[in-house]
């Protein structure tokens, strides 16, 4: 046989688009396993033409699932970004937008049982050592897609997957300002690192000469910006204690600026080198968490209501996202997100033998 064939669930989840595979059916082994994800998603190669990657960092991503050992959780999820254009998988971070198909896919996959009209997982992500509960819509004992939530930056409407999360500060690099500090100034330029859930850098675009409202193609096209955000990021990266991350996608880079929209904030993130179309998931939470912190870069930004639970729009290329986050005593206790997800295609995916 000169192919292997895998089962596989290709997947939407939020603004992104992965393949979703049982930790059985792929090699145990890191190296074999990463060659065959190569493999699968067409990497290294601009348009992915040889395999199932969409040729976007957006939708060459994978879910690797298991049925969970630990007592508080149902499914541990270990997530992987495939390059597109190099031959390499990184794990070093959390997917927010692919964990919102994490729990339709153990249910569709029947890792833990339909509970009624909607079903909670408990989900272990493994990259960072976090727990996350998903409330999935389960009516009639199948997994539902259907529904009139909209998120943007994705098309037409689905069911409501809430995501609720707890104690992900600090999930790589050990704290929620892992330099110690709300400001830190890199290349002469003011900047916030932060961890809640994603390593985020926080540059003000005005300080780059940019609006922070610029579109993902100006951006993108922007060699002079991008330069000036790598020699922070690389800089940035071994103050949060990340070390070397030239081969990393973390910590991401993101321009903010004053809303536009009627949201609390606008944002431009990098994923590290292109313009994101949105914003990530767990990037959205580490933004939303910097303008609730005091002289943060985002904070004077930032356009907030009182009181201890706050629903901060997050403004992005392509629309806004919503993170609601609960504080006490001016501590940030948790945060929770709406998101949709919808299963594309189930069958198997052919790599070759060799």
């Amino acid at each position: 046989m000169s192919q292997l064939r895998i089962p596989c669930l290709l997947m939407r989840g939020g603004t992104s688009k992965g393949a979703f595979f049982l930790a059985d059916d792929l090699p145990a082994e890191r190296a074999r396993r990463d060659r065959l994800l190569l493999a699968v998603m067409g990497s290294p190669d601009a348009r992915q033409i040889d395999g199932i990657g969409g040729a976007d960092p957006l939708t060459s991503k994978v879910a690797i699932i298991r049925r969970s050992a630990r007592a508080d959780a149902d499914v541990d999820y270990l997530f992987a970004q495939v390059l597109v254009d190099e031959a390499r998988v990184d794990e070093g971070q959390n997917c927010g937008n692919i964990l919102a198909a994490v729990g339709p896919f153990a249910l569709e996959r029947g890792l833990l049982p339909i509970q009624g009209d909607s079903t909670r997982v408990r989900i272990f992500m493994e990259n960072t050592g976090q727990l996350a509960v998903a409330t999935v819509a389960t009516p009639n004992g199948a997994v539902s897609y259907a529904g009139d939530t909209r998120i943007d930056g994705v098309p037409g409407t689905g069911a409501a997957i809430v995501i609720a999360f707890e104690d992900i500060a600090g999930s790589s690099c050990g704290s929620l300002l892992p330099t110690g500090s709300p400001r830190d100034r890199f290349d002469g330029v003011e900047v916030t690192c932060i961890d809640n859930g994603m390593p985020v850098v926080l540059v003000r675009a005005e300080d780059l000469g940019r609006s922070g409202h610029e579109s993902r193609e100006q951006l993108d096209a922007d060699q002079e910006l991008k330069a000036r955000l790598e020699s922070i990021r690389l800089q940035a990266g071994l103050r949060m204690n990340l070390g070397d991350v030239s081969q990393r996608n973390v910590p991401k880079m993101c321009l903010v600026a004053t809303p536009r929209a009627g949201g609390s904030i606008a944002t431009r993130s990098f994923i590290p080198h292109r313009c994101h179309a949105s914003i990530g998931v767990f990037g959205a939470v580490s933004v939303a968490t910097a303008c609730l912190i005091e002289d943060t870069v985002a904070r004077p930004l930032a356009h907030l209501q009182p009181g201890p639970l706050q629903r901060l729009s997050v403004e992005h290329p392509s629309g806004e996202f919503s993170v609601e986050i609960h504080q006490e005593g001016g501590r940030i206790v948790s945060c929770g997100l709406i998101r949709t997800a919808r299963a594309l295609f189930d069958g198997v995916v052919l790599v070759a033998a060799s």
